[in-house]
């Protein structure tokens, strides 16, 4: 019967894998580097496979070894939140969010149910809605946090990713080959106005209202259906759908950030959980500024 796995010994199999080399493992970790050699052959022997191929400068995963990867950070992963679980200190009372209507479809609910396994005694109540709404409602102190979009750096808060607002089409139908442009747009928008229809303009590209829209549900069902091109978030792109690009004669209609605001006024322990939630739920979608 071989041994079991240990947690310590995948550790530092994960570090070694990552610097292939056993003595920069043994700096990172604060080991001997004869100390990591042997946790590394009672790891082998308890697998009972080679996981390193030894060499002058370093040391490269073999086979076997490239197959246990995602597999010991999978389990490294689950005992680092299970330790955070339950040492974390239950918290409860009230938390207030504003949150755009692009991000309530995947990062939201991420966010939330993480955060309501470790704090089932958190009341949150979210409000799904433009920018400008939850600035205002922040600022009325209606709401404890607002995820938001800033067009121009006019926005104080934490930036949280970057995600481009950009041209798209059908992929089935061509209507970027139209004139004059079939577009779909928010009903009533400083924001369409200021940049997307001035992307247009700026473009030299004719163009016409094609469909109205209160949310970017309903732009994304234009773009689908084939009634027309819109304006969507990057990362929001509907399948079926594609950006149109410099190749296409386009370019992206912003470099919006996306900002956590907080209320100045009222915080507490269940609100910067939240906070941090949030944080790790966008991190995926970090983009570099000017892209």
């Amino acid at each position: 019967m071989r041994p079991p796995l240990e947690s310590d010994l995948l550790r530092t199999f994960l570090i070694v894998a990552e610097t292939a080399n056993f003595s920069a493992a043994a700096l990172r970790i604060g080991r001997t580097q004869s100390a990591v050699s042997t946790a590394i052959k009672r790891l082998e022997d308890a697998v009972g496979e080679t996981l390193f191929e030894r060499g002058a400068r370093g040391v490269v995963l073999t086979p076997q070894g490239l197959l246990l990867v995602p597999y010991a950070r999978r389990i490294i992963d689950l005992l680092s939140e299970a330790a955070a679980t339950v040492r974390s200190k239950p918290l409860d009372g009230p938390v207030r969010i504003g949150i755009p209507e692009e991000y309530s479809e995947n990062v939201l609910p991420a966010a939330l149910a993480a955060f309501a396994v470790r704090h089932p005694a958190v009341e949150v109540t979210i409000s799904c809605d433009y920018t400008a709404r939850n600035i205002a409602a922040l600022e009325r102190n209606e709401l404890d946090l607002a995820v938001v979009f800033d067009w121009g750096d006019r926005t104080n808060g934490e930036v949280l990713c970057i995600d481009p607002t950009v041209w798209v089409t059908s992929i089935v139908h061509r209507l970027q080959d139209i004139s004059p442009l079939p577009i779909a747009t928010y009903r009533d928008s400083d924001w369409a106005r200021d940049f997307a229809l001035k992307s247009l303009q700026k473009m030299g590209r004719d163009y016409r209202i094609a469909f109205i829209a209160d949310t970017s549900s309903g732009l994304k069902n234009a773009v689908t259906a084939g009634l027309a091109i819109t304006t969507l978030s990057r990362s929001h792109i509907p399948a079926g759908c594609r950006e149109l690009t410099r190749e296409d004669g386009f370019l992206p209609v912003d470099n919006s950030r996306v900002v956590l605001r907080r209320n100045s006024f009222r915080s507490s322990a269940a609100v910067r959980e939240l906070a941090e939630m949030l944080r790790e739920a966008f991190q995926p979608m970090l983009l570099p500024p000017g892209l």
